[in-house]
């Protein structure tokens, strides 16, 4: 406990501190002193002087007692400081809006464990690394559901990420309807900078549920002023594989990537398209993202102090006041 209280001090007046240079002078004209004051004379045996009680015992406890007296003086004079960091963030962040595809192909392989566990490894970080944004999440494949509306509160944000599965929503992909719920999000918000981070691995598969077809949400991103980011995410066009979804082993076939129509989300929004073939090229795109919307963050670092002198003084008076008593009670000396 004593470690820890002293690796939050400072000291206010650290040059008093080199008073305690005087502690060893005033031991040597103690002892000094107190030889000067010894009476001898000559006696044939000293065996009836070897008897010690317990004022022999006790005669320099008094002088102790004075010397860390001193000792807490010096250190309240260099007025000891414990000091707490506090850390302010502030500045203009930007709304964005992270579309996920959880359709069935994304538990496929070719990014380990599999593309919807890289993908969700990747955007916690990003989200990690915007600490002034509002940050939404909406997930899609057959259909499309905001799981997190804009929030600063980025742990209640990470824990929507790990909770994303495949299987959450009905299978297919509908990027137009996961790009138009993700625009919608953002069809409030007051910040300079809106855009949305469209990820998925596949293509447009109509439904006959479909509202929204993806020219549609493309035309509804450019009258919102919001800006898209698409990412292609597969490290082939077509793959075939044994996948589990909702319990069940089925063979799946996962649907090539619409590029030309991901180009164009990103293009006509004035955003830009990527392609990711393993986990790390993701994360590269992410940092590229990252670099190209910066937020202005003003970070404010301030510390507090709070005066701790007060009980070293406390301690000083305790013990001369103490030495006092002892010297002129049970040690006091008779002429």
């Amino acid at each position: 406990m004593l470690v820890d209280w002293f690796q939050h001090i400072d000291f206010a007046s650290p040059k008093m501190l080199t008073l305690f240079a005087f502690l060893p002078f005033m031991i040597w004209w103690y002892v000094s002193k107190n030889n000067k004051a010894q009476a001898t004379f000559t006696v044939s045996a000293s065996k009836a002087f070897t008897r010690t009680g317990f004022k022999t015992i006790l005669r320099h406890f008094p002088f102790i007692l004075r010397l860390l007296a001193v000792a807490c003086i010096i250190i309240a004079l260099a007025r000891p400081q414990i000091h707490q960091d506090e850390r302010i963030t502030k500045g203009e962040g930007i709304d964005i809006i992270l579309g996920i595809d959880v359709s069935g192909s994304m538990l496929t392989k070719d990014f380990l464990p599999n593309r919807l566990e890289a993908a969700k490894d990747v955007a916690k970080q990003f989200i990690l690394n915007r600490p002034v944004d509002r940050i939404g999440l909406v997930i899609f494949s057959g259909e499309s559901y905001t799981l997190s509306p804009l929030t600063t509160d980025k742990n209640t944000l990470l824990e929507q990420i790990n909770s994303i599965s495949s299987g959450m929503l009905q299978d297919g992909t509908l990027i137009g309807e996961g790009l138009a719920t993700s625009v919608e999000r953002l069809a409030k918000s007051t910040a300079k900078t809106r855009m949305v981070i469209l990820l998925t691995d596949g293509k447009e598969q109509a439904t006959e549920s479909r509202i929204i077809d993806p020219l549609t949400a493309i035309e509804i991103a450019k009258s919102k002023g919001v800006k898209v980011y698409t990412i292609g995410m597969s490290a082939a066009n077509t793959i075939s594989l044994q996948e589990n979804v909702r319990g069940k082993i089925v063979e799946h076939t996962t649907p090539s990537l619409d590029e030309e129509l991901l180009r164009r989300i990103a293009s006509e929004t004035g955003g830009q398209y990527f392609r990711a073939r393993e986990k790390t090229g993701l994360q590269t795109i992410y940092e590229q993202i990252d670099r190209m919307e910066k937020s202005k963050v003003e970070i404010q670092s301030l510390r507090h102090y709070k005066e701790e002198f007060v009980p070293f003084v406390l301690i000083a008076l305790g013990l001369l006041f103490v030495e006092l008593i002892l010297r002129y009670t049970i040690l006091r000396k008779f002429p």
